[in-house]
């Protein structure tokens, strides 16, 4: 069975699948097509994509993928547990610019579902932490965008002092959200 919950943010969602456990450990369908068109997640995803990040501390955001290559992802710990944040960046939300923070873990299971048009960002809380995420359109690497993982404007709260945070040099350069290069467009449905 899969079971959507609705976040706080606009068409965002957390997925819980069943998890049938026993002495040898777990069990569990983290996609079947059917199941998550039953449940109104009806996505065609295109790609799959894993990261590894050894130590505690590495933060990959806040990235996105501008229209018309905008990806919609829904993604998981494998290993590990990670702290995961969504940014609203559609002009015309009515939760844009809000963000929220969310725990997934190889314990909890859980996925997030994070829609075209949100900036996606997380930082490993425990070593090796492998993550894994479909995604409904192919990477384009012209239409790589981010922004800033500090922006005061956002104040996102990270579960660690800013300063023990590993990142590469490109997520360090982002800008601000009102500085940066958008064009996604929220549609009401």
């Amino acid at each position: 069975m899969v079971k959507v919950l609705d976040t706080k943010l606009q068409d965002a969602k957390i997925i819980e699948t069943d998890v049938f456990g026993d002495h040898r450990g777990f069990f569990t369908e983290t996609y079947t097509e059917n199941h998550f068109y039953e449940a109104g997640v009806d996505i065609k995803f295109v790609q799959d994509n894993q990261s590894l990040s050894v130590e505690p501390g590495v933060l990959r955001g806040l990235h996105f993928q501008k229209a018309p290559y905008a990806q919609t992802k829904l993604l998981r710990a494998v290993t590990g547990v990670i702290y995961d944040v969504i940014v609203d960046v559609r002009a015309g939300s009515p939760t844009y610019g809000q963000w929220q923070g969310f725990i997934l873990s190889e314990f909890n299971h859980r996925q997030l579902l994070v829609p075209k048009g949100f900036a996606h960002g997380f930082v490993t809380l425990t070593p090796n932490c492998n993550v894994a995420y479909k995604c409904d359109g192919y990477y384009v690497p012209n239409a790589d965008g981010g922004i800033a993982f500090d922006d005061p404007d956002l104040a996102i709260e990270w579960p660690m002092p800013i300063e023990h945070l590993i990142l590469s040099a490109k997520d360090k350069n982002h800008p601000n959200l009102k500085d940066a290069d958008l064009n996604f467009v929220y549609e009401k449905k």
